[in-house]
């Protein structure tokens, strides 16, 4: 495992961190609690020192399996976690729509608390305003109100984490540029570098530290899937339309030279190009599996991509990777 620092504090985070989404939401099946911590405490032994987490991810859940897991060790690992939602009065769920925001100083000060309380300690590695629109990056008042918690030494650093879907880039850009935050969390992937090469951009001016979700766009990238794959009933994959795979695994067949050397697996591969980029510190795959964890945990350890590579990808993804002049083709 290798370590970067965010920028411009001492917090040291393994390359591939670990995000608590598919370990505790039910949105990639059934949780069982004892095999996530059990997960978690592996994914520790292999190096991964960064743990990513939401208040909201299963109600503090995804907090309270991080207490269970490194309580005894919490200074040992980075805790990073995200508020800003009212799910303690918006309970009903939701599927994948978001709750309410709520950005007032009470209600932040709550929920700081609250997830202080779920994660068993008094501080917060790296805290994230989660999913942050405009109207949460113009508030001056937000800010200050994060530079007290970290006068206060509830939080050694903090940022934004942009979504829930894809884009944010205006949003992004703004509160880099404007609010001195340390780090930003994004969607970013092969397949999916758009805003992430406008936010990386931002991010190499003003020395701003990025940590990618979706390195794998949401498992295309691991290399497992055909066109007969299905999802499970609780699989949020499971409501995404059939050309999403179809289209997806078109452009897949096209990354075949970045594991043809066979010193690196696709999903892999995937976490390098990421990691390609100096700015990102860390990557969040999905992990929800043993083998999911063996192979992540190892990719920093692979050839980095070579410039090549990255010219290759580039020209693929300029070029949409063929589809367009496919489809036109077949409409002749």
């Amino acid at each position: 495992m290798k370590y970067r620092n965010i920028a411009g504090t001492d917090i040291g985070v393994s390359e591939v961190g670990f995000g608590l989404w598919t370990v505790s939401t039910g949105w990639w099946g059934e949780v069982d609690e004892k095999k996530s911590v059990n997960l978690l405490r592996q994914a520790y032994e292999k190096g991964i020192n960064y743990f990513d987490t939401a208040d909201t991810y299963g109600s503090g859940l995804g907090e309270t399996i991080l207490r269970d897991a490194f309580g005894h060790m919490r200074d040992e690992v980075v805790i990073s976690t995200k508020i800003g939602y009212d799910f303690y009065n918006h309970t009903a769920r939701r599927g994948q729509q978001e709750r309410p925001q709520d950005w007032s100083e009470d209600f932040i000060r709550f929920a700081l608390d609250e997830s202080l309380k779920r994660l068993g300690t008094d501080y917060i590695d790296f805290l994230q305003l989660h999913n942050t629109k405009m109207d949460a990056v113009e508030d001056d008042a937000l800010f200050a109100l994060m530079d007290e918690f970290e006068a206060e030494g509830k939080v050694r650093a903090y940022g934004v984490a942009l979504g829930p879907k894809i884009g944010w880039l205006e949003e992004g850009v703004q509160a880099m540029r404007e609010r001195g935050i340390s780090g930003v969390q994004m969607i970013y992937n092969l397949l999916e570098q758009d805003p992430g090469r406008g936010l990386i951009e931002a991010a190499g001016e003003t020395d701003t530290s990025l940590i990618v979700r979706v390195p794998h766009s949401s498992g295309m990238l691991e290399g497992h899937y055909d066109e007969n794959t299905t999802f499970g009933p609780n699989d949020h994959r499971r409501h995404r339309p059939k050309e999403w795979l179809i289209d997806g695994l078109k452009k897949v067949d096209q990354l075949s030279f970045l594991t043809e050397s066979g010193e690196r697996m696709l999903g892999q591969a995937a976490l390098k190009f990421c990691l390609a980029s100096p700015e990102v510190v860390s990557t969040l795959p999905n992990i929800y599996g043993e083998e999911q964890l063996d192979e992540f945990a190892a990719a920093p350890d692979t050839p980095d991509l070579t410039d090549e590579e990255l010219r290759w990808i580039s020209d693929l993804y300029e070029g949409n990777f063929g589809l367009e002049a496919a489809g036109a083709r077949s409409q002749a």
